[in-house]
């Protein structure tokens, strides 16, 4: 198959630079302006607030309880950043931010590597501009790092292969270890099963055994046990129960059965790939077709697009067979499709004959169009509350942008396709990005369904030191961030139930009855809770609960009719007047 002509390398520092600068922008813009979304985002920025506030960075804890469903890596990150900027969203969100940034870049790299350098900057623009990885890049979650990290293991290990016996080869590999230690540390086991899923699939189909042999095994798997091994034992040493839990359950039983109530039918994923990768889906299967062999024999020509397209398809195979099922995680199928992707866009580049493009074109317009109606037809949808928002005019207003960019993203990329497909590229690429941008400045009206942000910050200039905050029935996991402390929690043990059993926490974890007992006896005490739960406690008339403040479905409550909100605050356009 023919290939575009490397340019010089005195490219890559301002294709980088670019990419930097554009890319950066796009995902730094606005990042702390939303509150955190619990409960992942307060998960998540808890425990390394914790790491902070107590010195122990062995030990991960959620509002003081135990918490070993995953490894530290991203937790110390988050940490580095509360330090050295302060417990903000910002902060919080900066890791996550920098992470997507890096992946795009190491797609551009292995692109230009394994290709040329059209490729790799077109894939770059693609991955960057994909709804699921531009969203995920702004989120407080392990599933961008690890993806990234993973994405930079495989390639270093593809770029490996194709290295001459020497130290190049050999520093690849080792990176390729490297980096599967660190997305071990990151997400646990699936730092080693995926790569091992993909590199033995990809030996067995190439029948290619000598890949064994160039992998410097025993050095490299020396240098895995260094990165990722210490910890688990540190671990270990401070806390006894953590083996059985870390792995049988939190990595075993996790997968295999539906032990964390995440069951998702097989077909899960398949519409999460579909509206993760717009507006690029229009042009997947082009793609797939034009990287892949048209016969058994020519698989040897294919084979790191070969690579490519297990490790996509792998990914969404392994996760989709799990009982355990959550969005975020196909996203480390992402940067193999956009590199795919890249490949065919840069024979396009030059070819606007290139089989799949006008089907493509007319599948962008469809999708434009079908998007536009949807956003602009939700604030009038006739429903008062949904499990996504509630609309107000705020946020209609950003819809309506959205579906607007969208119509015109459709039929501009439609209208230039039939001109060029380079026009048509860089059409759809600028309005993807502005589209992503609008939309999500829209997400700050939506902080009242998901965040306590706003009754957080009204309560904590009434805190003295000893004053106790409960939260009733459930646990809310970004209170403790906004309060900067731990609450009582109860009648709640969800995923905090193996930290209860496994350390003296029955002072803040309570029970029933012992809730009722200190509301009833302490002077003042602040509960945050939903308003069904509320209105109950009020039904029941066993207690004082004076109404402080609501914001969306969910209620501050103090027994103490002398304690009020700062009159200085101002309720918001979300809240109600108590």
């Amino acid at each position: 198959m023919p290939e575009i002509t490397a340019p010089s390398r005195s490219t890559w520092l301002w294709d980088i630079l670019l990419l930097l600068l554009v890319v950066g922008t796009l995902f730094g813009y606005g990042l702390g302006d939303r509150a955190l979304w619990e409960p992942d985002e307060g998960r998540y920025s808890d425990i390394p607030r914790e790491m902070v506030a107590t010195g122990d960075y062995v030990t991960p804890r959620l509002n003081g309880v135990k918490y070993f469903e995953k490894p530290p890596l991203f937790y110390w990150a988050q940490a580095s950043a509360i330090q050295a900027f302060g417990l903000n969203e910002w902060a919080l969100r900066l890791w996550p931010a920098l992470f997507a940034l890096f992946g795009v870049v190491t797609v551009y790299a292995a692109g230009r590597r394994l290709f040329d350098r059209r490729t790799g900057l077109l894939a770059a623009s693609v991955l960057a501009t994909s709804l699921l990885y531009y969203y995920l890049g702004r989120t407080i979650t392990l599933d961008m790092a690890v993806s990234v990290l993973l994405s930079a293991a495989l390639f270093a290990f593809l770029l490996g292969t194709r290295a001459p016996a020497g130290g190049r080869r050999r520093w690849l590999m080792w990176t390729f270890y490297a980096c599967a230690a660190l997305a071990t540390l990151t997400k646990g086991l699936i730092g080693i099963v995926i790569p091992g899923m993909i590199i033995g699939a990809w030996i067995l189909l190439l029948n290619n055994w000598r890949v064994l042999k160039e992998m410097y095994l025993p050095s490299g798997l020396i240098l895995f046990l260094i990165i990722a091994a210490p910890w688990h034992v540190m671990v270990s040493e401070a806390n006894p129960e953590f083996l059985n839990f870390y792995f049988i359950h939190e990595q075993f039983l996790r997968f295999t059965t539906n032990i964390h109530r995440r069951y998702e039918p097989m077909w899960f994923f398949l519409p999460v790939l579909l509206v993760g990768l717009l507006p690029w889906v229009a042009f997947l299967g082009q793609s797939l077709r034009f990287n892949l062999p048209v016969s058994w024999s020519d698989r040897h020509e294919y084979k790191e697009t070969l690579f490519l397209t297990l490790w996509a398809v792998l990914v969404f195979a392994f996760f989709s067979i799990s009982d355990s099922k959550l969005v975020p995680y196909i996203l480390p199928m992402f940067p193999p499709l956009a590199l795919l992707l890249g490949r065919y866009f840069a024979h396009a580049w030059t070819d606007d004959t290139l089989r799949g493009l006008r089907t493509g074109y007319w599948a962008v317009l469809g999708l434009g169009i079908a998007l536009a109606a949807i956003l602009s037809g939700a604030p009038h949808s006739g429903v008062a509350y949904t499990k996504a928002v509630e609309y107000d005019e705020a946020l209609s207003t950003y819809l309506y942008a959205g579906a607007a960019i969208a119509a015109i993203s459709g039929i501009a990329t439609f209208l230039l396709g039939m001109v060029r497909f380079r026009l048509a590229f860089i059409g759809l690429t600028l309005t993807s990005a502005v589209f992503l941008t609008v939309v999500s400045q829209g997400l700050p009206f939506m902080d009242s369904k998901n965040s306590t942000k706003a009754l957080a910050l009204k309560l904590k200039p009434l805190l003295g030191p000893d004053t106790e905050v409960m939260s009733y029935h459930r646990y809310y996991q970004d209170l403790p961030v906004y309060l900067e402390r731990r609450v009582t929690v109860v009648d709640y043990k969800g995923e905090l139930e193996f930290g209860m059993e496994n350390g003296d926490v029955n002072g803040w974890m309570i029970d029933e009855d012992t809730f009722w007992q200190r509301w009833q006896s302490k002077p003042t005490v602040y509960m945050l809770a939903k308003r069904s739960a509320y209105d109950q406690l009020v039904a029941d008339n066993r207690g004082r609960f004076i109404l402080l403040a609501q914001v969306g479905k969910h209620v501050l409550l103090t027994n103490n009719r002398l304690a009020q909100v700062g009159q200085n605050i101002p309720l918001t356009n979300n809240e109600t007047q108590p």
